[in-house]
């Protein structure tokens, strides 16, 4: 294959074995700009202040072999599918090899909720969107304390940042954190294999003494199926949450004025997810994900949360049986991983999803109401609802692919959703959960 322009995104290129599918020409590169001084900026009648900063991924210069700077950066970075593709892109973030299972998240906004969503563990994020950086990074948007994903996978990485809320450039967040990102990748070629093929386990890397064939390899022997990714994002020890929701984000005023204590289960809890519950009036105490179901009955509490979480539910049979133990005494909601868990407590079987949900407008309908949500969704599995006992019944489905998207037993005072209600990132649609959770747990007072 010719060489390209080196201003030119190289496309994918496949080792010996791969079917052959190339990756569409790309545009040159942007040069580097300086970005616009802070300050006030004319807007008609009305001044808007900006606070704007300049991100230093794309404004690095290259030497390349004939000794000439360029105003641009090169590819230095490779993602080497296990399909044999090796796609060529411009680093910014950590430095390394790492390997992980590719995704595609259909999203808009929301890359820093995404970012530290322990639901990623072990896999590596493809933005579909494909300009992502623009409102840079805030410590309000945390979602968990640190980032657990293996790296981050863009087309475009914005210049300059823009954002009242900006502290600092999405590179620079994910170099204190060591977590990897490329862009200037075919993230739509990527997206579409992914769809065609399912998702692949990929190996992002900028050491080049290291060949195509050995990231071949790494990506051939690494496995995501049947590994405990739970056990490491679950917190240490027990703790207390009491923050709500900011009131400038509250956007349900009908809520809850009775207290409900409610354990909830770190499975990979997202903060937004605890964040909802105390706004609706409850006194929440988080557990680890290996907490003995004796004693949290202990506590009494009105409710139980089993929250969401990464990898397959089938690799964490602790986590079963500790369900199996608490569901029929105490209300129950299970999110994302808790409704997979919920699913094989009560005998039921969970699959692995060709490609899975990953994004902020998924359609789910209630299968009660005829009302139809778009949801957040974030996970590589589903249950199956025909596996499931007679008096389970299926409340909700995604209108994608029908698959189950909601349960309720209330033989054993339990319901579960396979989407994000918090909806961090993404619409409020579905809110209205942790209300039915709160009436369900009132009704059993």
């Amino acid at each position: 294959m010719a060489a390209h322009p080196a201003t030119s995104s190289a496309p994918s290129r496949s080792l010996s074995g791969a079917r052959p599918r190339c990756a569409a020409p790309r545009s040159p590169s942007s040069l580097a700009v300086a970005a616009p001084p802070a300050g006030l900026r004319p807007c008609g009648s009305r001044a808007l202040r900006v606070r704007a900063k300049v991100a230093s991924g794309v404004q690095g210069a290259s030497v390349v072999d004939d000794g000439v700077e360029r105003p641009w950066k090169l590819s230095d970075a490779r993602l080497v599918l296990e399909d044999g593709s090796v796609w060529k892109a411009k680093s910014f973030g950590a430095s390394g090899t790492q390997v992980g299972e590719v995704v595609f998240n259909t999203s808009l906004t929301g890359y820093q909720e995404i970012l530290t969503d322990p639901s990623y563990a072990g896999q590596f994020v493809l933005m579909t969107n494909p300009h992502i950086g623009n409102t840079g990074v805030n410590p309000d948007d945390e979602e968990s304390n640190q980032c657990f994903l293996g790296g981050l996978i863009i087309r475009n990485l914005s210049i300059c940042t823009s954002n009242w809320r900006c502290k600092e450039t999405l590179e620079e967040y994910l170099i204190k954190r060591n977590i990897m990102g490329i862009y200037d990748v075919d993230t739509r070629a990527i997206t579409r294999r992914l769809r065609e093929d399912g998702s692949l386990i990929g190996v992002l890397s900028t050491d080049q003494s290291r060949t195509d064939d050995e990231l071949l390899e790494m990506a051939k022997k690494w496995k995501i199926v049947g590994v405990d990714l739970i056990s490491g994002v679950t917190c240490d020890a027990p703790y207390e949450w009491s923050d709500k929701t900011d009131s400038e984000w509250v956007f349900n005023k009908d809520q809850s004025s009775a207290t409900f204590h409610v354990v909830a289960y770190d499975f990979g809890i997202k903060h937004n997810i605890l964040r909802r519950l105390t706004s609706y009036g409850c006194k929440i105490t988080v557990v680890p994900a290996n907490w003995p179901a004796s004693e949290v009955l202990k506590l009494k509490p009105d409710g139980v949360l089993f929250s969401n979480g990464p990898g397959d539910p089938a690799a964490v049979p602790y986590a079963v049986k500790t369900v199996q133990e608490i569901i029929g005494k105490v209300p129950v909601f299970g999110i994302c991983m808790g409704h997979q868990l919920i699913g094989q407590a009560l005998g039921g079987k969970t699959f692995k999803m060709k490609f899975g949900h990953h994004g902020g407008n998924h359609p789910v309908c209630d299968l009660r109401s005829g009302r139809v949500d778009i949801s957040a969704q974030n996970h590589n599995y589903a249950v199956d609802p025909e596996s499931l006992p007679e008096g389970v019944k299926v409340t909700h489905i995604n209108l994608n692919d029908n698959s189950c998207a909601g349960l309720q037993y209330p033989k054993m005072k339990l319901m579960s959703l396979q989407y994000h209600p918090e909806s961090s990132p993404g619409p409020h649609d579905s809110d209205t959960a942790f209300g039915e959770f709160i009436e369900l747990m009132k009704s059993n007072r």
